[in-house]
């Protein structure tokens, strides 16, 4: 065993018993890079966050360019830092009407926490109402809207007034009423394996929300930046939330995550008391001139055209006995096999043969698909076959 896996076992916090524990000594595109030669392709795009693969050189440039000139300078929401204003401006154009305000944060399950608060403040509620096998981060609040029991059994208590109900069931939507202060919930359901929403399913809690005076709070943590094929999930389902929170692919390989909001919502945490919500980090000038600069680029280029292509190839050759289904939308895929036993081997198989790929959270018997959305055809073509030869 090297030094460095010696002091990786014997001083890093491990989130499972058995990390993956590849040494990456660079990246570039969609390969990862091992001090001794070896590569792998990145499969999962360090769980979207890397839409648009390793080492891009506008967001390099950018947080050199940045970091010249500060990196900090007060608390979020205090003082006036140019890569976070125009940051913001950019996504309340890109998403429209009712998007006006945008609150960063670190990250996902910070933006989810943060967007629970807002809902309760504005409405004056207090009863939330989110889905059986979601996932919405690991932190408390964000925990009791999760829908994983076996994730939170032993850190309870958390949060009081939260019912479950199943994705993609109507009837249930019942459960949404005036005391509700809102529902959180995903476009797709990421950690559950690729669910997606059915056909006027976000309409419907839509509808629901508009006749009891809840909120609707869209996760798309995983779903935003083209990961899909349109740049915003919810934007081909013909739908607008209360509530947007983002992070992953927002801060382009950077800590940065956002709720964003209509200007009366985002507005009630600001009074009665002041600073219902602060974080010291959030949408810091580095990690904002590196998201800025990377959606700059997806918004010039044709990727979200290509992603229908990659997708239509996808499902053409990712085809195996193995496999027992393949659901997911754009380059969000969970390929499915018959149980855990199966999916670790291929996932292991495929790690020794140059593809990282990881399973989800709420599934067991399922792995990962999601590659930068800039990978080419022949790229993708190398990777389902590692990935079947795997099998």
């Amino acid at each position: 065993m090297d030094k460095l896996r010696q002091l990786f076992d014997q001083h890093i916090a491990f989130t499972a018993p058995e990390p993956i524990g590849i040494e990456v000594s660079y990246a570039k595109g969609i390969y990862l890079y091992g001090p001794n030669g070896k590569k792998w392709i990145d499969f999962i795009s360090g769980i979207c966050v890397m839409n648009l693969g390793h080492g891009v050189p506008e967001v390099i440039d950018a947080i050199r360019e940045q970091a010249e000139r500060y990196l900090h300078t007060m608390v979020y929401g205090e003082s006036i830092m140019a890569p976070q204003v125009l940051y913001a401006k950019a996504l309340s154009q890109a998403l429209g009407e009712g998007f006006e305000k945008v609150y960063f944060l670190n990250g996902g399950t910070e933006a989810n926490e943060a967007s629970l608060k807002a809902a309760k403040r504005f409405t004056g509620r207090k009863k939330i109402v989110a889905c059986i096998n979601s996932y919405h981060g690991s932190t408390h609040g964000s925990l009791s809207v999760s829908g994983n029991p076996k994730m939170k059994e032993n850190y309870g208590p958390l949060l009081p007034e939260v019912y479950h109900i199943p994705y993609n069931d109507r009837i249930a939507l019942e459960e949404i009423d005036q005391d509700t202060a809102c529902i959180i919930l995903e476009a797709i359901q990421g950690a559950g394996g690729g669910i997606l929403a059915d056909d006027g399913y976000l309409k419907a809690v839509r509808q629901r929300c508009d006749e009891t005076g809840a909120l609707m709070i869209l996760d798309e943590i995983q779903t935003g930046f083209g990961r899909t094929g349109s740049m915003f999930a919810h934007q081909a389902y013909g739908v607008k939330p209360d509530i947007l929170t983002l992070a992953k692919a927002l801060g382009a390989g950077l800590p940065l995550g956002a709720w964003i909001t209509r200007k009366e919502i985002a507005n009630a945490i600001t009074h009665n008391p002041i600073l219902g919500h602060i974080n010291t980090f959030g949408g810091g000038p580095l990690s904002a001139a590196a998201g800025l600069a990377a959606f700059k680029k997806l918004e010039s280029g044709n990727l979200l055209e290509g992603v229908s292509n990659l997708e239509n190839i996808l499902i053409e050759q990712l085809q195996h006995p193995s496999i027992t289904e393949l659901r997911g939308k754009g380059l969000l895929y969970a390929v499915l096999f018959e149980d855990y036993e199966k999916s670790e081997q291929v996932r292991k198989t495929a790690l020794d043969k140059g593809l990282l790929t990881i399973g989800f959270l709420n599934i067991k018997n399922g792995l990962r698909i999601s590659p930068p959305l800039n990978i080419t055809v022949e790229e993708l073509r190398t990777s389902i076959e590692i990935l079947k030869a795997s099998m």
